[in-house]
Formats: structure tokens, sequence, C-alpha cells
């Protein structure tokens, strides 16, 4: 094979003139593509939409029915991203938030931001096989961007987004294969997802284009929809009982779905029903299956339909605007 691929760059027949094509894919840094709403039809119809969908569904499918004390596969790469997580934490204890007369959106958050802009292609080359370094600069955009924002010192489900963004590039460079699913899951994004409630809780971040009480949630969305997945054919917990906190307080460290929950009882005060009006009606549903299927319905609609939510996503060579090939 060497051989013939020396032959052919060695070759120079007029029609050569074209660029080649690497064998590794031509890396770039990520750009915003959707400016304007009807920029969307572009998005929707694009690769990058179609890999993003069918990585939330294929670990939407395999967390089925799992708590997240099971057995897994844990590989040097899942580790090495719970460290990268790990340094994250760390810094937000080296960087108190500071006094201030408002109450929200401390503004040591942009000091910690900072070292993560200074270090994100430092940590992401640890996670990256050495043979794959050229997608660094790619990839350490998600990271950065799954963070919040360090100027409105806000996060929603736009930077939650980036860091499924982040997972999936992972995946589609082969850092990451099959038999780190679960660990994905119940080790990354849990750890990913603690890092985050640290921040929004030290930082008192604003939640970002929040529809108030009418959101499933003021932060996150996808671990309602892996968590409810785990909770498929649960021998005795239905929906109806994540609004109960004995349960919740029973059962909280084997789901993520019932972790949320008790993370918004600690943030919130007074009757459920009425700062969670979207996850009490979810309660009603009577299944766990039913309110997989209809989180899933509500993520497209409420996030990835949403042009407030997409204008900031980037497209690169991993996660492109191309449309998908037929």
């Amino acid at each position: 094979a060497s051989h013939t691929q020396d032959a052919t760059e060695s070759s120079s027949s007029p029609e050569d003139d074209r660029p080649t094509i690497p064998l590794n894919l031509n890396f770039v840094v990520p750009k915003k593509e959707i400016s304007m709403v009807p920029d969307m039809g572009k998005w929707k119809r694009s690769q990058a939409y179609s890999d993003y969908m069918g990585f939330v569904l294929t670990l939407n499918e395999a967390v089925k029915g799992k708590k997240l004390t099971c057995e897994f596969n844990v590989s040097e790469t899942i580790d090495n991203l719970l460290s990268l997580l790990g340094t994250l934490d760390r810094w937000i204890d080296e960087t108190p938030p500071v006094d201030q007369p408002s109450r929200f959106g401390n503004k040591a958050y942009r000091t910690w931001y900072g070292k993560l802009e200074q270090e994100a292609e430092a940590l992401v080359s640890t996670v990256i096989p050495a043979d794959k370094h050229a997608a660094v600069p790619e990839i350490a955009v998600y990271l950065k961007e799954s963070v919040g924002n360090s100027t409105r010192i806000d996060y929603g489900t736009g930077h939650e987004a980036a860091f499924a963004a982040f997972l999936c590039c992972l995946c589609k460079i082969g850092a990451l294969r099959v038999e780190d699913q679960l660990a994905i899951i119940f080790k990354v994004f849990d750890r990913y997802l603690r890092v985050m409630r640290k921040l929004q809780k030290t930082y008192r971040m604003e939640p970002a284009g929040s529809q108030g009480v009418w959101g499933l949630d003021d932060f996150q969305f996808l671990p309602f929809i892996w968590g409810s997945s785990q909770l498929i054919d649960h021998p005795t917990l239905e929906p109806r009982h994540f609004v109960d906190e004995k349960a919740v307080n029973e059962h909280h460290q084997d789901y993520m779905f019932l972790e949320c929950i008790k993370f918004i009882n600690e943030m919130k005060t007074g009757p459920f029903a009425e700062h969670s009006n979207q996850l009490w009606n979810i309660s009603a549903v009577p299944t766990w299956s039913k309110v997989n299927q209809g989180l899933i319905r509500m993520y497209k609609a409420e996030c990835l339909e949403k042009f407030p939510v997409i204008q900031h996503f980037k497209f690169g060579s991993l996660l492109s605007i191309q449309p998908v090939k037929p």
C-alpha cells in the first residue's frame, strides 16, 4: 500500500493539481455557520446534526436499564478524561468567588474560564492518541464551549451540547470506542455534571436562555434523557416516584435522573410543581419508556431546533455543516 501511495503522490499529471486529500482528515478550527433563522434548515440537514443525534441515541440505548454503579470497562482514555475534569474541578477550588455587589454571575468565573482558555489544548492533548494530535485544536474548541459563557457568566443546554459534541468527536477519531459507551455516560458525563453543578453554585451562574418555570431544568437536558433510559423497566421505581424526596434520596447514587432531581431540590425552594412545572407534568407519565421518548422529542424541539441555541454551535471537519450524503 505504501508503494502505491508514494506513486500517486509523486505523479504530477495535470488533474493532480487539486490539493491531495491527506490520509488523516484535514482538521480545522470549528466556526459558527448558523447566523440567521433560515439557516436552521442547513443545520437539520447537516452531517453534524445526524452524527450528534446518532451519538445521543446510541448512548441512550447503551444505558437502558443500567445503574450508574454497574460493572463496565474503564479505558485509559476514560481515565484521562476524568483527570481532565478533575483539573477543572481543582481550578474552581483555587479560584474562590469574589466579593461583588450583584448576587449572580460572580466575576471570579472569568478568571477560572481564563485558565481553561489558556490550557484547553494542552488538556485535550492528554486524551488524544499521539497519531491523532492534529485533531487537538479542532476538538479543544468544543471543550472550551462546554462550560458556559464568560461574558454573560451563564450556562445552558447549548454548553451541555458542546460537551456531548466534544465526546462525539473523540469517538469519531477513535480515541473513545464502542466498549467505552457506559463509561462515557456513567463516568465522564456524570463527572462533567458534577463539575458544572459546582460551577453553577460557586459562581452563581445565570441559566442561558432559560424558559424559567416552563423549561425542563435551568441548566441541563441530556441527563434527563439518558437518566430516564436507565430507569426503563425498573421493577419498583415509576415516574411518579421522582417527586417523592425519600425515593430520590434512596436511589440517586444509581440513577442520573434522580441525581438531577436531587440537585433541583437542593437549589430551589417551594413546591416542586411550581418551580419545576414541566418535570412535575412528566411525573404523571405512566412509564419510563414513554418519558424517554417524550424527552427525546422535546430535546429536538426545545434545544436542537431553537435558533438561539444553535446559532452558537460550531462546525468543523468532524461535525460538519455539509448535508448528509444521500
